[in-house]
């Protein structure tokens, strides 16, 4: 028997068993499949929502709490396990012309750099930008971290620190007593536990309903690109229409994303693809002649809000969830992980924990 049984192996599945560990408690995750290969390696690594003044609070201050604590999270990281999660401060340029004052004046409330560029003071900056584009407004401080690098490091961490992953362990469903847990039915057998964190991603729905809990949490499709560019093309997070281009450190460029409601899908499409390249051309014109390395889908947990669910299920003791994250499960995931492992332990929360509760399952079918 292990204190907490984590029910998905996903960025925030794994970062909530690190926080939980930290905190004194036996962990282990069961994962149906392989550790970290849904959203959370597929994702972009943006270190902010990509229009913040559009979401509602809660978002925004899981964002911000985890915005400060990810350089030291991630030197942390490639100091323990050698593998640098690219951490970068690339800045984040708004194109956008009709969102520049909604994002200069939420960013001055708020005490977050902004600068205001124009003309050749904005071609200086990026040079290959198209000339569409005369000014911008640059989120100066916003960073990006390479989700595929980032997941590697944390998933070496905790097989470090002796935390237990069961991969392709599907579960069927769980094991409630008396309104309380007693454990996880899974392919591979019962794992006997009286306390449940189901960070199961896009699944965390699906799962639930096999012990009729309702939980308004569906799979929403993101296509991406990634195109093989020289280093130095682009230096900053472009943003325009609701599509982003993402430099790395090693040059190429990620292009994201789609946003559809298609199920459990992960096919990828011609339609997707032309839209995606088209924008990017637009942004970048350059990109017309660079080879597109790849082109893959993730499924992200859209919630009705995009407000995650963090915290105990009422009427049942010993379930938890941290699920529903949508777009942002990597930005908010600190904040995420350590406000369910402090509800867990019984600690004082680091931030209103009422924004995020769950409340009852069984009251929402219908």
């Amino acid at each position: 028997m292990c204190d907490v049984v984590v029910i998905g192996a996903g960025i925030i599945g794994m970062l909530s068993a690190r926080e939980l560990h930290n905190a004194g408690y036996s962990v282990t995750i069961l994962e149906q499949g392989e550790t970290a290969r849904e959203s959370s390696w597929a994702g972009g690594g943006i270190l902010s929502p990509i229009y913040p003044w559009r979401y509602p609070e809660p978002i925004n201050r899981l964002a911000a709490w985890s915005q400060k604590a990810y350089p030291g999270f991630c030197e942390q990281l490639h100091e323990q396990t050698g593998v640098d999660s690219q951490w970068i401060r690339s800045g984040f340029l708004m194109l956008d012309v009709d969102e520049h004052e909604r994002a200069r004046d939420w960013c001055q409330d708020r005490k977050i750099p902004v600068a205001n560029w124009f003309g050749e003071s904005l071609q200086a900056r990026e040079p290959e930008l198209s000339s569409m584009f005369g000014r911008a407004v640059c989120m100066t401080d916003v960073a990006q971290v390479r989700n595929p690098h980032l997941v590697k490091a944390l998933h070496k961490s905790l097989l470090d620190s002796g935390i237990k992953i069961r991969e392709h362990c599907p579960v069927r469903h769980l094991k409630i007593q008396q309104a309380c847990v007693t454990g996880v039915e899974t392919e591979q057998g019962l794992v006997t536990t009286d306390k449940v964190l189901v960070t199961a991603g896009a699944w965390s729905g699906e799962l639930l309903q096999h012990n009729n809990l309702v939980l308004p949490v569906k799979p929403v499709r993101g296509q991406m690109l990634l195109f093989k560019a020289r280093p130095g093309l682009l230096k900053h997070i472009l943003l325009w229409e609701g599509r982003y281009l993402i430099p790395r450190a090693d040059g190429r460029i990620l292009m994201g994303s789609t946003v559809e409601d298609v199920g459990f899908s992960h096919a990828v499409t011609e339609q997707a693809a032309h839209l995606l390249c088209e924008k990017a051309v637009t942004m970048v014109p350059a990109l017309e002649s660079i080879e597109i390395e790849r082109h893959w889908a993730g499924l992200r947990p859209g919630s009705p809000t995009g407000v995650p669910y963090i915290g105990p299920v009422q009427g049942i003791e010993g379930l938890y969830l941290n699920t529903g994250h949508f777009r942002y499960g990597v930005v908010m995931g600190l904040a995420s992980a350590r406000l369910v492992a402090e509800l867990i332990s019984g600690t004082e929360p680091t931030m209103p924990a009422s924004d995020y509760a769950p409340g009852s399952l069984s009251e929402q079918v219908g």
